[in-house]
């Protein structure tokens, strides 16, 4: 199943049922409870990966072309050369720190702005895009890295890419590693 559509689902659901959830304190205090369980049970199972990353020590040799920024017009496509220990790691810190800016914008929405509702959402949908994530699948599922969990992971083209018909996922096609070594593609 197509994880946007269930994260669509998850999130409209879990607001129907937020919204319904009474507003007295031992209930927010509850939800509180939950949120915070779930951002560490998330932590505790990212963390239990990076031990299971260091711990296989997968020194293979990953290569390909990092597409340049949209946002940045003036960058290049550049060449990087990592190994699956320091691609999984990277990817496993990036899940991590995505984890700690939601908890941010959560403490502004809950206690700057006192919405309650997306305290309940929030736990659900953190730990079912946690469970969800490539690094857990390999890590602690023990699925094989093979398709959409090939390394380097391929991302869901956003909006704009749909429209203009451009990847911005990395490539690994040997004509684009060659053609950006050729350019002097910088190398990680």
């Amino acid at each position: 199943m197509n994880p946007a559509f269930t994260n669509l689902a998850v999130s409209l659901g879990a607001m129907q049922i937020a919204n319904r959830l009474p507003k007295d304190e031992q209930t927010v205090q509850y939800l509180r409870a939950g949120y915070i369980g779930a951002q560490a049970i998330s932590l505790l199972i990212y963390y239990y990966v990076t031990t299971k990353i260091r711990a296989k020590n997968d020194l293979t040799v990953i290569k390909y072309v990092q597409p340049k920024s949209p946002m940045n017009p003036d960058s290049k496509d550049e060449l990087v050369t990592t190994t699956v220990r320091d691609y999984d790691l990277e990817e496993t810190s990036k899940a991590m720190k995505g984890l700690f800016t939601g908890v941010a914008f959560m403490a502004f929405l809950h206690l700057y702005m006192g919405y309650i509702p997306p305290l309940f959402v929030q736990a659900l949908t953190t730990l079912k895009g946690t469970l969800e994530s490539n690094e857990v699948k390999l890590h602690l599922w023990g699925s094989k890295a093979e398709g959409p969990l090939a390394r380097p992971f391929k991302t869901a083209p956003g909006f704009l890419e749909q429209l203009t018909g451009n990847a911005s996922g990395p490539q690994t096609d040997a004509a684009s590693i060659k053609a950006v070594e050729k350019a002097g593609g910088k190398s990680e």
